[in-house]
């Protein structure tokens, strides 16, 4: 089974999204279910993860109810305020077959530090509670408070997005990226997302090329099997098409069956189709 593990649904007519700037006009439109369905066929993917993009409860509520809708997605990784003092009965009120886990958008918070509050602590532990997976949304800034986190919440299962966004748009080695992240390799319970990259690099004139000592550095540290495929679509609109998105992962990596579907069904617990 292959699996995109990362890719998102928005619609601005209906909702703000805070993080879409000018810069980001060319995709500052709906997408939906019925834009990435051939896009997965035509490149042999047989399910996805459908991830938040907002900071809200009711965007997961929709999602899960689209997810319910469209077979070709095999979970949600949703939101929910991980600072509630409500926030078991909130994952109660979501858990279900189709929310797999929970993310924060952390590099946009002020405190580099913010992961380590205490209530947001207790979140990340009723996240564990609930049997669902959180999403490490972070830059290199984030990393050493992600690490405590990850040390403090043993029974957790936590995945770091888009490999943590290594600057390769800066022409030279991303040194502060590579000390930050190479701990996380002996942490059983952290897998890492293959994702967001070309959109890291230049837009316009990126290559496999430039993508592939990352890419290399990163299934080196974790190794394929905590290493999953995410195509970050349609933010990758901005560098490149989904197909291409695609092949630059394959030609790096080799059409790899842990990378491309194994890591993500196993970390998420993602049910196969019905025959």
């Amino acid at each position: 089974m292959t699996v995109d593990s990362h890719h998102h649904f928005w619609n601005p007519t209906r909702r703000r999204y805070p993080w879409m700037g000018d810069e980001l006009a060319a995709i500052r439109r709906p997408f939906g279910p019925d834009d990435l369905r051939p896009l997965l066929q035509d490149s042999g993917v047989d399910r996805s993860i459908l991830v938040q993009t907002i900071s809200s409860a009711d965007e997961t509520r929709e999602f899960l109810d689209t997810a319910a809708a469209n077979d070709f997605i095999a979970g949600v990784v949703g939101w929910v305020d991980l600072t509630s003092p409500s926030v078991a009965d909130t994952l109660a009120s979501l858990v279900g077959d189709m929310l797999v886990g929970i993310r924060h958008q952390v590099h946009d918070e002020p405190d580099a530090r913010w992961l380590l509050r205490d209530d947001v602590q207790r979140g990340i532990g009723a996240v564990g509670e609930a049997g669902l997976v959180y999403d490490l949304l972070v830059r290199a800034r984030e990393l050493p408070a992600a690490l405590e986190t990850v040390h403090r919440n043993r029974g957790v299962s936590f995945v770091i997005d888009h490999a943590a966004k290594p600057r390769i748009t800066a022409g030279s080695w991303d040194v502060e990226w590579e000390e930050r992240l190479a701990p996380f390799s002996d942490e059983p319970n952290v897998a890492c997302k293959l994702s967001g990259l070309v959109t890291e690099a230049d837009w316009k004139s990126w290559t496999p090329e430039q993508l592939e000592p990352y890419v290399r550095r990163v299934v080196g540290w974790f190794g394929r099997e905590r290493c999953m495929f995410g195509s970050d679509w349609p933010v990758c609109l901005l560098a490149a098409s989904y197909a291409q998105v695609m092949d630059a992962m394959r030609q790096i990596t080799g059409f790899d069956g842990e990378i491309f579907g194994g890591t993500a069904s196993r970390v998420y617990g993602l049910r196969e189709l019905e025959p």
